[in-house]
């Protein structure tokens, strides 16, 4: 009989389960049990962020990742954006069998690259996309600084089978965050760039290469 094939995914900084929900489907189309929790303060109104702390972000990660490895042993993770960075703490303290991190938020974007990003937004009226960062809570802003710098030394420390996948057009975390994490992920790696996607990568016109990737390196036996 088949283990059952279960994957935890995180969504990103500001966002919820609606930024990881389609490579979710597919994946529980092919057969996994996938887990997309709301970490606390995320997915309602963005004025609820000031309330809470990176700590917390991250224990209920580890949480649920503890869930996870009681009723199955192992499993898979998948880190979107800040995401990531949780997901590369997951994997160093819990039976973590491979891994996907997708725009991972190591390193952030340029001035220029974010400009010309906005002008892109205004020309294309996505105007809740600029209303939505604006209306983000310094506070969340420097919760979430705060995770990056203690969560980046994770990624030295990785030695489980890991997946990188990076959108060459992120207008939010700078591209060369995937070679960051390449360099110094010390286990099994392989990375992929996608050259007409921005940093919603589920949702990009590449986004059904990066489904099948995942579920194909993900089907891979360990070695």
């Amino acid at each position: 009989m088949m283990k059952e094939r279960v994957c935890l995914l995180l969504h990103g900084f500001t966002g919820g389960p609606y930024e990881v929900r389609p490579l979710a489907e597919h994946l529980e189309s092919r057969g996994w049990m996938c887990e997309v929790p709301t970490l606390p303060g995320h997915d309602g109104p963005l004025r609820d962020l000031y309330r809470t702390r990176y700590e917390e972000w991250v224990l209920a990660a580890a949480a649920i990742a503890g869930e996870l490895t009681e009723r199955h042993g192992s499993f898979d993770l998948v880190g979107f954006s800040m995401g990531g960075l949780i997901a590369a703490y997951l994997a160093n303290r819990f039976p973590v069998r491979r891994m996907a991190l997708l725009n991972a938020a190591v390193h952030y974007v340029s001035p220029g690259r974010f400009v010309r990003n906005a002008v892109r937004v205004l020309r294309s009226g996505e105007i809740r996309v600029l209303r939505s960062k604006r209306e983000t809570p310094v506070g969340a802003v420097i919760e979430f600084a705060k995770l990056v710098r203690r969560l980046k030394p994770e990624i030295a420390k990785i030695r489980t089978p890991t997946f990188i996948a990076q959108g060459e057009l992120d207008e939010v975390v700078h591209p060369r965050s995937a070679f960051y994490i390449a360099s110094r992920v010390k286990g099994e790696k392989t990375m992929t760039v996608y050259p007409h996607s921005r940093h919603m990568l589920c949702f990009e016109p590449d986004a059904s290469y990066v489904f099948r990737h995942v579920e194909r390196f993900f089907s891979e036996e360990d070695r």
